[in-house]
């Protein structure tokens, strides 16, 4: 063998080590590339996780906000129910007061009612009996 096919074939075995070389080093690339890909992506579903988690956040607050007002109204509407209810009692005890003064008036008034019906009827009775005297005296 010459030295020109020893020194080619050696820069051909160069070259084939160096392409080796080269086709793991492309594929070390491409595998670290399809990784980053992998991450890219996950990062992605992360992204649109993270996005899902806040709008529900969101709308949890909301929903929150609002049934905190409606449960505001709520309170506000039983504490007006129950001073109406305390006013209708003080109202109704009023009436129980009236109504006992009416039936105590009432009873004063058929009480005087019926002692001028005593006296009036005591004094026919005395008429009748002083009539009936007067008329045996002057017989």
């Amino acid at each position: 063998m010459s030295d020109d096919e020893t020194s080619s074939e050696q820069g051909r075995i160069k070259a084939e080590r160096a392409r080796k070389e080269a086709e793991g080093e492309r594929q070390k690339g491409e595998r670290m590339r399809d990784r980053i890909e992998e991450y890219r992506v996950s990062a992605e579903l992360a992204r649109q996780e993270a996005e899902e988690f806040r709008a529900l956040a969101e709308e949890a607050r909301d929903l929150r906000e609002r049934f905190r007002a409606d449960y505001e109204l709520i309170r506000q509407e039983r504490e007006a129910l129950r001073m109406a209810a305390e006013e209708t009692r003080i109202v109704a005890e009023e009436a129980r007061l009236a109504t006992i003064a009416t039936v105590a008036a009432t009873a004063e008034t058929l009480k005087t009612n019926l002692a001028q019906m005593q006296f009036l009827e005591e004094a026919r009775h005395t008429l009748r009996q002083l009539r009936s005297k007067t008329s045996k005296d002057v017989q």
